[in-house]
């Protein structure tokens, strides 16, 4: 996928520019508070007249929605991003969006054409041999459903942006005793011990009347629903499920090798060195002549002494990561090196010199100084992976003839998915039960096949859903053969959980009741025979296991007075009783100073853009279409 190509080969702004939506990450004002009204069919928005179109909303859903799929794996559910509070967020940061771009073209921020074509050349993802390729650009666009102009649509406006809020951060001033208070809470230490209150020690005095499980189980009913789920038969087909039909022959695998005799011939390594004189891409005519001329002169003086290669390589090359080795560059095979200096050390004999050789980086003398000899890999030693290679591409052919002929089968013969596997030799496959989120088997928790598998002809009529592709070239086609409506489990089988649940809360209520009271006696000065734990040095950087809300109560202690004490209610139950004995302060560092005084720059630039971008949106005329916005995808 372009994703995982960009996430593997950059980490520059364009693979961020991908990977994130393209609203604006703050400002995320109520829509309730925008006029609403009717409008265009096929608008959500209008902001100072510029129309936010339906597909452009649709396009920042899904790519929200793509991006919680890849954090969230098997665990991701359609209807985290598919809320109406969601929906109105993501409007929200289009139109933000949009007022600071109308504003960074009011104050005259431009992207020329020629930096903009700089930028996306000098992106490795869309490069080939370390040289930018139209062919690739545009492979890798088209497989992420984007056009050439719209893409470099995106990214000048993105940089529009990104240079308006930089000027936010250069112009933001943070004093300098903000700075110092800042790295010093932030960098002192606390030494502590604690106490926890457990839960479990408060269990045993909790008691459950029946009555008050009767009422808890009344008022939480949702808590112990039973969703609807299906038991269904699915056939599914793909290049995969055809494999074995995709016979190969001896006769057509001997074809193959014959025909790709060159992917079979291993040239083996070279070792070699070289002496580089160093030209910027963008370097004058006459800066290139003079190295050239350079590189040329030391040719020439090491055809008299090739024996002095390695002194001048330290003396003279200009590639920090050889010199010192006196030029040697190890070994590599072809393509290990940019193309230029690849293809002449591989027309090279040991010990030549060859020179001057152009690349990218200037000119290079080169010598090669072993050869690693390849071997030709034999027709039995292939004839496995050419087999299934050939398999592969006979099940995708395969695949491509008989998807219509599947879809057709299954929709005319709905009663039954046999028809279909028997003229196609496919096989039926029985699933658990299954709910509506479709976790319970991966295959089928594609959104499209599910809402097909609950729809009501499936279920009251048994029949098939039509063939729907859950991943690419695979197609699926399932049919329900027993349903269970949602319900409620009946209180005699929850009943214990129902009083664990209470008991355990109300052990939580005993267990806070009996550490507040604690804390107010550590905190008059009264003695308490407590088992503390050993004494540690905490921070807010190093918190040494202790939990967020622990940590946020130590430094909110007044240490004025030590030992100072503190009392912590935990998030999962029980209490914390946290004293602290010593207070250390960090000595003074400039390079902290430093990275605190940029932190907070950046915060109070980030303010300033929000305020900024506040006042923007009380100036500009801003229409929301309510009955657009809510309208789901068809």
């Amino acid at each position: 996928m372009f994703l995982e190509a960009i996430r593997e080969r950059s980490q520059g702004w364009l693979a961020k520019l991908i990977l994130v939506l393209i609203t604006v990450p703050f400002a995320l004002w109520g829509v309730e508070s925008y006029i609403r009204y009717g409008g265009d069919a096929d608008v959500v928005a209008s902001v100072d007249g510029y129309k936010i179109s339906q597909q452009e909303f649709t396009r920042a859903l899904k790519e929200q929605q793509e991006k919680l799929r890849r954090a969230l794996g098997r665990n991701y559910d359609p209807s985290l991003v598919d809320s109406p509070e969601v929906r109105r967020a993501i409007l929200d940061g289009l139109i933000g969006e949009r007022l600071l771009l109308a504003e960074a073209m009011r104050s005259g921020i431009r992207v020329s054409d020629a930096r903009l074509a700089a930028m996306i050349a000098e992106e490795p993802a869309f490069q080939q041999d370390g040289k930018f390729s139209q062919e690739r650009y545009e492979r890798l666009l088209k497989q992420q459903n984007l056009t050439p102009v719209g893409f470099e649509a995106r990214v000048r406006q993105d940089v529009m942006l990104q240079q308006l809020r930089d000027g936010y951060v250069k112009s933001a001033f943070v004093p300098r005793t903000l700075v110092e208070n800042a790295a010093r809470i932030g960098e002192q230490k606390r030494e502590i011990s604690q106490v926890s209150l457990s839960t479990d020690q408060y269990m045993a005095q909790a008691k459950v009347e029946p009555a008050a499980i009767q009422a808890y189980y009344d008022n939480h009913r949702s808590d112990f629903s039973i969703p609807e789920q299906v038991r269904v038969e699915y056939v599914t087909l793909s290049p995969d499920s055809v494999l074995g039909q995709a016979a190969v022959s001896d006769a057509e695998v001997r074809k193959y090798y014959e025909e790709h005799a060159a992917r079979y011939q291993d040239p083996g390594e070279r070792q070699a060195s070289h002496i580089l004189i160093a030209v910027a891409p963008n370097a004058a005519a006459a800066e290139r002549t003079a190295a050239k001329a350079k590189a040329e002169k030391l040719y020439q003086g090491l055809q008299k002494t090739p024996a002095a290669f390695a002194d001048v390589a330290r003396k003279e090359s200009q590639d920090p990561g050889s010199a010192q080795q006196g030029g040697d560059l190890g070994f590599f095979a072809p393509g290990g090196m940019v193309k230029p200096f690849s293809d002449a050390v591989f027309h090279m004999k040991v010990g030549e010199i060859a020179g001057p050789v152009e690349s990218e980086f200037g000119y290079h003398i080169i010598k090669l100084n072993a050869v690693k000899p390849g071997k030709t890999v034999s027709l039995d030693e292939a004839k496995n992976e050419i087999t299934q290679e050939l398999q592969k591409e006979k099940a995708a052919t395969k695949f491509a003839e008989l998807a219509e002929t599947f879809s057709n089968l299954v929709y005319e013969q709905a009663d039954s998915l046999k028809p279909a596997a028997d003229a196609l030799k496919l096989t039926i496959q029985s699933s658990p039960w299954v709910s509506r989120k479709g976790h319970e088997v991966p295959l089928l928790g594609n959104e499209k096949l599910l809402q097909a598998i609950f729809a009501e002809d499936a279920v009251k009529n048994r029949r098939n859903t039509e063939a729907i592709e859950v991943a690419p070239s695979t197609l699926v086609s399932a049919r329900v053969v027993e349903h269970k409506p949602s319900s409620t489990k009946p209180l005699e089988t929850v009943a214990a959980e129902v009083g664990e649940r209470l008991k355990r809360e109300q052990a939580a209520v005993l267990a806070m009741q009996d550490g507040k009271a604690r804390l107010a006696k550590l905190q008059q000065g009264e003695a308490l025979d407590l088992a503390w734990s050993a004494p540690q040095l905490v921070g807010r950087k190093d918190a040494q296991g202790l939990g967020s809300a622990v940590l946020s109560g130590v430094f909110k202690a007044d240490v004025r007075k030590l030992p100072a004490y503190a009392g912590i209610e935990n998030p999962q139950g029980g209490f914390s009783l946290v004293r602290i004995s010593r207070v250390v302060e960090a000595p003074g560092d400039p390079a902290k100073g430093a990275e605190y005084a940029q932190n907070l720059q950046q915060l109070f630039a980030e303010e300033s853009v929000n305020a900024y971008l506040a006042y923007l949106k009380q100036k500009a005329d801003i229409k929301v279409m309510s009955a657009n916005l809510e309208k789901k995808d068809q």
